[in-house]
């Protein structure tokens, strides 16, 4: 027995309880005395049944993260498993909070299972680039079917005890808070039935409709663009259906070691951690027992895009909102839209009548500055000019109670020069959602010069409470993701000159994990959006950059995107994408007028000159200090600009393909376009002349 395992008996049911806080974590310790308690179990012959449950808040959460990538130590899991199932006296797994992964699969060994009325399930090893590998691929195809089993191993979600017992997962579904007393009532019953032990090793997994693993490939083929993970989870599951349940083990277990060995499954794994990391930011200042400033009422000024997609992350985890827009007409095509995006959630399925009324009834729209007298939090969410921004600030200064926090969406400004306009600058920080708002995960919070550690505190649990994955970063223009992307975007627009067109280089950033390309996002975020962006730059922009005008040019044609049925692309009805000769041609002139002469760019071009430059900026970005480590720039990529998970983020990635490769690749641009575009940062010949990465 372990200090993290204990044995007691209830009459002649023992009790076995896990308790490795703070999620039960299957450690080696967990795992040698979870062996040692069903020994025991089986030689006593007093026991006649045994309860399975853990202490805490939840049931197993799954392996010990600290375990990951290091030799696995005796004993395996699956041997601890293969234990519990071939037990003579029967074992019932008694299930709260959540049962994640190997927790989940230890359940599975045991003979019967229950479950609190709150608890969840799943099997999340697919989202590390892993699948189940203690015969969770194996055993549960068995249990509730493959249709059933194919969801939940492939895709990684949770399902609820309801869904579990309609399922079959769960043999019954117990009140919350009162599971150790059902659960030996369960044996009880168990025991005066002489009901046998049920071993799902033994149950027919037959399935012969093979064309619901083909539908299923096509489907993970095509939603899950270049993952391997979630192919092997297909294969695992059918060989559950074909093979006899050792054999099957077998695939199982090859396929997992081929997974765990992979590049994906580390760059995935480092992507979990990476965004655990985030969350704490490493600063003196800012440590545990930082006071949190209460954020319990907020307001959003805009009742744009931006604005009414913040607004409803609050309302959506019932945090009241006062939506402020001096305009009439904005303000009601304000509240217009966000009735729209919650009715439209509805009739998917994903809200009730009842929920929707709820989050519609806390935003409160407003005209009048003075209501937002006594909110916790306010974001401003307005246009993007600094003078506009340092406008209303004055007007929050003025109006908001002192303690409360002003907070800018800016994308690019300086958070210094808006704190500035107030006698509070300590209370003033940037919070860059990423739109749409209220869908995308990533939080970029900006700490000013002046800005108290437990306003940053309190945006960082802000960011948490609804639903973000918060990152914090330090002034400078365009912070993390926008200052990496402007290189990526300059590069596409010269790269256009040079003889690429925009179908050709979206292809190759598409292929290369992207949700989509440069181009193809400019049409759907508005033509006329990244044109106002790059005229409030101008003056910062070279020579080259200016005189690269091929962004003014769609723009003055009136091709704004999706929404005007051109840009870029030509679109149709149904938002179809086309190519539009009348762009290449506009390309081409553009080409001829700059005396530029065309050639054909290679691919391998492409996605040196788009990531390359991106790579050296967050080199720079780290040696400024901008952020604390480079897990965060990775973690910023990752959930805000759609870099594949798979690759682990542009840090990650480039540690990969090596800092020499990507040094090299600087030097041979720079002697073609210049230094200005193409110096190698500081800190990229630091690590390359001492041979270190970026994560070494």
């Amino acid at each position: 027995m372990s200090e993290s395992v204990s044995f007691a008996l209830r009459n002649d049911i023992a009790l076995i309880t896990i308790e490795n806080p703070p999620v039960n974590a299957l450690s080696q310790a967990v795992r040698s005395g979870l062996k040692a308690a069903i020994t025991q179990g089986e030689q006593d012959s007093r026991v006649k049944a045994m309860v399975l449950i853990c202490a805490g808040r939840s049931f197993s959460a799954g392996a010990d993260i600290h375990e990951f990538g290091k030799p696995p130590q005796e004993p395996l899991l699956v041997e601890v498993i293969e234990e519990i199932e071939q037990a003579s006296k029967p074992i019932v797994a008694a299930i709260h909070g959540t049962a994640l992964g190997g927790g989940l699969e230890v359940a599975l060994g045991c003979h019967f299972r229950i479950a609190s009325m709150d608890a969840k399930m799943g099997l999340p090893e697919v989202k590390l680039g892993l699948l189940p590998g203690a015969g969770g691929t194996q055993r549960l195809p068995r249990l509730i079917g493959v249709p059933a089993a194919l969801e939940l191993i492939v895709d990684g979600g949770m399902v609820s005890a309801e869904r579990a017992l309609e399922l079959g997962l769960i043999d019954e579904r117990v009140v919350s808070g009162k599971l150790e007393a059902a659960a030996l009532d369960f044996a009880r019953g168990v025991i005066d039935s002489s009901m046998p032990v049920r071993r799902l090793s033994t149950l027919d997994c037959s399935f012969s409709d093979s064309d619901v693993f083909e539908a299923y490939t096509e489907s993970v083929t095509r939603k899950r663009r270049g993952y391997i993970a979630p192919l092997r989870c297909i294969a695992a599951v059918q060989a559950a259906a074909e093979l006899p349940f050792a054999k099957g083990m077998e695939r199982e277990r090859a396929m997992f070691l081929e997974l765990a060995a992979s590049f994906q499954s580390k760059a995935q794994r480092h992507a979990f951690f990476a965004e655990r990391a985030a969350a704490r930011v490493p600063d003196a200042t800012l440590k545990k027992e930082t006071e949190v400033l209460s954020v319990d009422s907020v307001g959003v000024v805009g009742a744009g895009t931006m604005g009414t997609g913040i607004a409803m992350c609050f309302a959506n985890v019932g945090i009241p909102v006062l939506l402020l827009e001096t305009n009439a007409d904005n303000l009601e095509r304000g509240v217009a839209t966000i009735r729209k995006n919650y009715a439209r959630t509805m009739d998917r399925g994903g809200l009730t009548q009842a929920e929707m009324d709820r989050r519609i009834a806390l935003i409160r729209p407003s005209a009048v500055y003075e209501d937002l007298a006594q909110v916790d939090l306010v974001i401003e969410a307005v246009f993007e000019e600094l003078g506009v921004k340092q406008m209303v600030f004055r007007m929050l200064d003025q109006v908001c109670k002192p303690g409360a926090i002003l907070a800018s969406n800016t994308s690019y400004l300086n958070i210094d020069a808006i704190a500035d306009v107030t006698a509070r600058p300590e209370y003033v920080l940037g919070m860059h959602f990423f739109s749409p708002a209220n869908v995308m995960p990533l939080l970029e919070n900006v700490r000013g010069a002046k800005t108290l550690p437990q306003v940053c505190a309190a945006a960082m649990k802000v960011g948490k409470v609804i639903g973000k994955t918060p990152v914090m970063v330090r002034v400078c223009d365009g912070f993390v993701g926008n200052r990496m992307l402007a290189k990526r975007t300059r590069e596409s627009y010269f790269m256009l000159e040079e003889g690429a067109t925009p179908q050709q280089i979206d292809r190759v950033l598409y292929d290369f994990g992207f949700p989509m390309g440069p181009f193809a996002m400019s049409d759907l975020a508005g033509v006329d959006v990244g044109w106002l962006n790059r005229q409030s730059r101008l003056a910062n922009l070279t020579s080259r950059e200016r005189a690269c005008d091929i962004l003014d040019q769609v723009h003055a044609l009136g091709r704004f995107g999706q929404k005007t049925g051109a840009g870029f692309y030509r679109y149709e009805e149904d938002r179809s994408r086309h190519v539009d000769p009348k762009i290449e041609e506009l390309i081409v002139n553009h080409s001829k007028k700059r005396g530029i002469e065309r050639r054909q760019i290679p691919d391998s071009e492409i996605i040196e000159r788009c990531l390359y430059p991106m790579i050296n900026e967050a080199a720079k970005l780290l040696e400024e200090g901008i952020v604390d480590r480079p897990g965060d720039i990775d973690v910023v990529w990752l959930k805000g600009y759609g870099f594949p998970a798979f690759l682990g983020g542009p840090l990650f990635y480039a540690d990969h393909i090596g800092l020499p490769v990507i040094h090299q690749a600087m030097l041979k641009y720079q002697a073609v376009h210049g230094e200005q575009y193409w110096k190698p940062a500081a800190l990229l010949e630091d690590l390359v002349r001492s041979g270190k990465q970026f994560y070494s």
